[in-house]
């Protein structure tokens, strides 16, 4: 039986990037993107279907598949390192906001990533899962994917670290502050804030009546880190907002931090439920399950570089029902490989990401709305 297209193009491509010491774990790794693209799932069943040019049983490659995802030569900063460096070449020099997230699954594991938010979204820079019953992880274990993603940024990046209030801790912000990123941390309701007076209060103490933002320039926290605050109280949010940041306080600091939301929860409603089904793999293995994040993250590097072909193209609107973007970079990449599958058309040669921040989709006219909306404050106080 003939290879599949898809997987012979793919290969090819990769090539250019990936030059693993065994080129038969190139040959694995090309065939399980493939099969990911096409079947939109992390379920390693549903990839089979895609397989059946290696015409064995299906027991046979569920073995080899696993095979693939327990080998501890698989990493990622030979299959997708490489691939990303390729994929954000263009980005030297230019600023980057990047989000530290957690998320669990089956309340068992633990993913720690630091995505880039780009396009009202985000994709994973550098990935970890352990087993950990909780989404809120100490500095020891997320410093290895902070120096993950140091090794995968272009040179002579601006960067701008944004984080949950999980992640207010000592170690991470010195970290930050050797490597000259900027930061911007949403804080705790006790952390103690040492204001510019020298007397100190928690930041519960410092939050400002409803429609009210507070901004404190030159305070202290966790003893000896000088930042500044930023606290609003607004009707329509359910709680108040303090941000901590190394930069001067004013009301674009929660226009910084609000990128945090758009990107990284999508994002990881794509990895569980809106694309690729994670928790339908039922695989209960930490390294097995990096692995598997690993080739998603690939997969979703490569859809979202087949959709800048189908918008450079004018081409969106065979794909897109909207008479404006409604869908994710990532969906359109789907769908538009679904389509030349189909078609058996050439996969268009993978593109760098444009150096612009194209703005996010959106699905409805209430969203577009929802996402144009000023907030005012009826009182903004510098202290």
């Amino acid at each position: 039986m003939s290879t599949p297209l898809l997987y012979r193009q793919l290969q090819t491509q990769l090539s250019q990037w990936i030059s693993p010491k065994d080129h038969r774990h190139l040959t694995v790794f090309s065939e399980n993107i493939a099969a990911i693209l096409q079947a939109q799932s992390g379920c390693m069943s549903h990839w089979l279907s895609y397989l059946s040019h290696r015409s064995c049983q299906a027991r046979s490659q569920m073995e080899r598949l696993s095979y693939f995802l327990h080998n501890p030569r698989i990493l990622s900063e030979t299959f997708y390192a490489p691939l990303l460096k390729q994929f954000l070449h263009a980005w030297e020099g230019m600023s980057m906001t990047l989000t530290l997230d957690t998320s669990m699954l089956w309340d068992t594991y633990c993913l720690i990533e630091v995505c880039l938010a780009w396009g009202g979204r985000s994709f994973p820079l550098a990935q970890k899962v352990m087993e950990h019953g909780s989404a809120t992880v100490a500095f020891v274990d997320y410093c290895s994917v902070l120096s993950m993603t140091q090794g995968v940024l272009p040179p002579r990046c601006h960067i701008t670290l944004l984080a949950d209030r999980g992640f207010e801790h000592g170690e991470l912000i010195r970290w930050l502050r050797s490597s000259e990123w900027s930061w911007a941390i949403r804080a705790k309701s006790d952390l103690q804030i040492t204001l510019a007076n020298g007397r100190s209060k928690p930041v519960s103490k410092l939050l400002p009546e409803v429609e009210q933002a507070s901004l404190f320039r030159d305070v202290m926290i966790l003893e000896d880190i000088h930042c500044h605050l930023a606290t609003a109280s607004v009707s329509t949010t359910q709680e108040a907002w303090a941000v901590i940041t190394d930069t001067p306080p004013s009301l674009q600091t929660f226009a910084v931090y609000g990128q945090r939301f758009g990107g990284i929860e999508p994002h990881f409603k794509d990895y569980k439920s809106a694309a690729f089904e994670v928790p339908r793999s039922h695989i209960r293995d930490t390294a097995a399950l990096e692995r598997l994040l690993m080739l998603l993250a690939a997969a979703t590097l490569i859809a979202i570089s087949v959709a800048f072909q189908v918008i450079a193209q004018d081409a969106l609107k065979t794909i897109d029902w909207h008479t404006h973007r409604g869908l994710s970079f990532l969906q359109i990449g789907l769908r538009q490989i679904n389509q030349l599958c189909y078609l058996r058309l050439p996969l268009p040669p993978l593109a760098m990401l444009p150096r612009q921040n194209p703005p996010p989709a959106y699905a409805s006219l209430k969203k577009r709305a929802a996402m144009k909306t000023c907030i005012e404050f009826a009182k903004v106080t510098v202290i």
